[in-house]
């Protein structure tokens, strides 16, 4: 155990590194590890040792994989195979594309890996897992949105081996080169088509799907909300706990086969073939679920066990699962970044700590009852580091669901999957009889995830109170001699109720969110709360709104939204507002365009005005004159200052030239002001008499990373350039904060890409300012596609 224990302290020290030590480094501390390893006193120091540089030299070697950055939006030809199932939406198929060969005009390429493909506009019907392609493809490098509580897509990246992200280029190049002759994603393609061929309701089968072999592209983003709100994700795409339920099938054929023929106990007693037949009845279930990190963990633990006993000798639970992290730890030390690994082995220490020996007939009841208390305390400090919120409700509902899926669904599919593999015809019955309970499971789960405290958001945390919050539900769950174990539950006072600075009376503060290619800004006041824009939403249904604005908002505590102004109707703007509306209804509504808009809202016009503690807010636009009322698009956005004490903040949407003398007119001399550059930084817009009226202190460009737009235009930044202000783009800094003291100007307080700056983040530290135009054009949608993809 303490080996184990070290070496993962190792990896976790080289997470939290900003840059990676030389491959000497590597050695050097490998070499050092060898001969501490030699001595017991200094044995643990080794393991850290060697846990370190095991992990620093994969990092570095996954890295270095990555497409190399002078070839970003250059056309590639790539040969490689089809990694996974596709995922086909109306807009594009999506897989991984495993290389083998890439030439660039010709020339060979040294780039191998998983690559994150798009086809737009139509992928032929003949495109299955483990097809061999022959593909142009434009790429990038894994770059992602960067904001505070947001998914970090370029750790994903790392820890999934993705060395590029880049769509299909269609020309006469791209074919089908044939198939592997063995794969296992076929088989599960066969698999999945066939539970949906016998299954009636789409949704059934894909809830099947998923808990046969984990195949999740039927499931939407309404399903993964009603699986968090009830604390099931883990459920539903095949958990360690089923791969247990596999190995118990295991167990019971190999009983079986022994009770039909007793010749087999004078070769091989059965309590010894237990071992063996539990691991390869999980082993191959395990291979079709997709081998995800719980089915990895928990094959480890078997082999492990299974190990013991064929061998004759003894090994507690703890000692078992120790063995199975130093494996996982000495196979892939990456597996550390998924929130998979720690929801993983966190949950079952847990379970190990807290479910003591207990006899008797209700043995069972209380261990599910008891189990799922101590999952939903032992997880809440990772669930609130990793994704923002907890299920308070999900205790109960682990009661109804995890006896339903584990011994009921499960077992049925496991059946279900064996049947299609030996009789098709005999595969009905068991799917029918999943699919009936499975449907009424979900409609219980649907209507728990309306219950209060389903979703449970909290601030954003940091890593010493949900360390505190871990060490504190450990104390707990110990035995019951212990005293004092309540006090506990204090460890857990930082986490839930972190600090929460607000600005004072006549200050206000505001963040310009990552959205890549759209706009979202988030300003707070001492007391009230105002966002303008949401972001886009794009046809393979992912949201903007949904995958960064909301987190920024529940990571920064924001629980009431006083007022949501959707500038206009253009997708960027507003694509993401109605799952922003959804989150807080009871916000007032506004926008230049609403009936462009797929929810209600009033219109803002020039001269609307109000003030929220001591800091005055004025709509300069749009006019109300009918020039202005019967256009339709950029100029007719909504255009607000805030302005406090010492500072304002002007917000102009997309307008452009044609408008900007009037805001400019209207916006008058006043503070500092801190700018949202019109438009992206279109050459449209930023007009020289527009800048040298309002001379911004400081320029915000709201971008998407190499976008196809250009923006910002070369000489928009030249103009900024020459006034002097600061201009920083959030393609290059991710979400920016800036504070508006009471008693000083305007200054930007975090750059996030710097401040959640770690060795495999995109990009060179402080690189947030503009300097000169985003590097080269692609023609893909930009940094959000990255996003998306991963």
């Amino acid at each position: 155990m303490a080996a184990a224990a070290a070496m993962l302290c190792g990896a976790l020290a080289v997470h939290a590194l900003p840059a990676l030590p030389s491959r000497g480094i590597d050695l050097a501390l490998a070499a050092l590890a060898m001969l501490t390893l030699s001595r017991p006193r200094l044995r643990a120091v080794g393991w850290l040792l060697l846990g370190f540089a095991w992990c620093a030299f994969r990092a570095d070697l996954a890295l270095a994989a990555r497409l190399p950055a002078e070839l970003e939006g250059r056309d590639v030809l790539v040969i490689g195979t089809v990694d996974g199932l596709p995922l086909r939406r109306d807009d594009a198929t999506r897989f991984v594309l495993q290389v083998e060969h890439a030439r660039l005009d010709g020339i060979g390429l040294p780039l191998q890996g998983r690559v994150r493909v798009s086809w737009y506009d139509g992928a032929p019907d003949e495109l299955a897992a483990c097809d061999r392609w022959q593909l142009l493809l434009r790429l990038e490098r894994p770059r992602g949105l960067v904001n505070p509580g947001g998914f970090d897509a370029e750790r994903q990246a790392l820890e999934r081996g993705i060395v590029a992200v880049g769509y299909v280029r269609d020309t006469d190049d791209d074919r089908r080169l044939g198939a592997r002759a063995a794969c296992v994603d076929r088989l599960r393609e066969a698999i999945a088509a066939g539970i949906g061929a016998r299954v009636a309701d789409p949704h059934d089968a894909a809830l099947l799907r998923a808990f046969a072999i984990g195949d999740t592209r039927g499931l939407d983003q309404g399903d993964w909300e009603v699986a968090r709100a009830n604390g099931i994700p883990h459920l539903i795409a095949i958990s360690g706990f089923h791969v247990g339920v596999a190995g118990l099938f295991g167990v019971a054929l190999a009983w079986l086969l022994w009770c039909a023929s007793p010749r087999l106990a004078l070769r091989v007693p059965y309590p010894l073939a237990r071992g063996p037949a539990a691991l390869l009845a999980a082993l191959l279930y395990g291979v079709l679920a997709g081998g995800s990190l719980p089915t990895v963990r928990t094959l480890a633990m078997i082999a492990v066990v299974a190990a013991m006993r064929f061998g004759r000798r003894g090994g507690g639970g703890a000692h078992t699962l120790a063995l199975a992290l130093l494996a996982i730890l000495i196979v892939d030390p990456l597996a550390t970044l998924a929130a998979g690994f720690w929801l993983s082995f966190v949950g079952v220490a847990f379970l190990m700590l807290a479910l003591g020996p207990v006899r008797g007939r209700l043995r069972f009841l209380r261990e599910l009852g008891l189990g799922q208390l101590v999952m939903t305390i032992a997880l809440l400090p990772l669930s609130v580091w990793f994704f923002g919120e907890a299920s308070l409700v999900g205790a109960l509902s682990n009661l109804v669901a995890v006896p339903v899926i584990s011994f009921v669904i499960v077992p049925l599919c496991l059946l279900a999957v064996l049947a299609l593999l030996l009789v098709p015809a005999a595969a009905a019955v068991p799917l029918a009889l999943a699919a009936a309970v499975a449907h009424a499971q979900w409609w219980l789960l649907q209507h728990a995830a309306g219950w209060p405290g389903a979703h449970w958001w909290l601030p954003e945390t940091v890593p010493w109170a949900t360390g505190l919050a871990v060490v504190g539900a450990a104390w707990l769950f110990l035995p019951r001699a212990v005293p004092a174990r309540l006090l506990g539950l204090l460890l857990f006072l930082p986490l839930l109720w972190p600090a929460r600075p607000l600005p004072a009376e006549g200050a206000f503060e505001a963040v310009v969110i990552d959205v890549g290619q759209g706009l979202s800004v988030f300003v707070r006041t001492h007391g009230h709360a105002l966002l303008f824009d949401a972001g886009a939403r794009y046809p393979s249904e992912f949201d903007l709104g949904e995958a960064a604005v909301l987190p920024v908002l529940h990571a920064l505590g924001t629980d009431r939204l006083d007022r949501f102004v959707i500038s206009h109707g253009d997708n960027d703007h507003a694509g993401g507002a109605v799952a922003v509306a959804r989150a807080f209804p009871d916000a007032a509504r506004s926008s230049g365009e609403p009936e462009r808009l797929a929810l209600d809202a009033a219109s803002c016009r020039a001269g609307e005005a109000w003030e929220w503690d001591g800091v005055r807010f004025r709509m300069l636009g749009p006019r109300a004159d009918a020039e202005v009322a019967t256009a339709r698009g950029n100029d007719r956005s909504c255009v607000l200052l805030v302005e406090g004490r010492a500072g304002r903040l002007l917000l102009p949407g997309d307008i452009g030239g044609r408008v900007e003398g009037d805001v400019a007119a209207a916006a008058g001399d006043g503070p500092p002001l801190a700018l949202v550059v019109p438009h992206h930084g279109s050459r449209s817009s930023s007009s020289p008499a527009f800048l040298a009226a309002l001379h911004p202190a400081i320029a915000i460009v709201s971008a998407g990373w190499r976008n196809r737009f250009h923006h910002p235009a070369p000489d928009v930044v030249a103009r900024y350039g020459a006034i002097g202000a600061t201009l920083v783009n959030t393609a290059d800094a991710g979400a920016v904060r800036i504070a508006f003291p009471a008693d000083a100007p305007p200054r930007i307080v975090a750059r996030e890409r710097d401040r959640q700056w770690r060795y495999w983040r995109e990009g060179t530290p402080g690189g947030g300012a503009v300097g000169a135009p985003s590097r080269g054009a692609a023609s893909t949608s930009s940094q959000t596609a990255s996003a998306a993809l991963l």
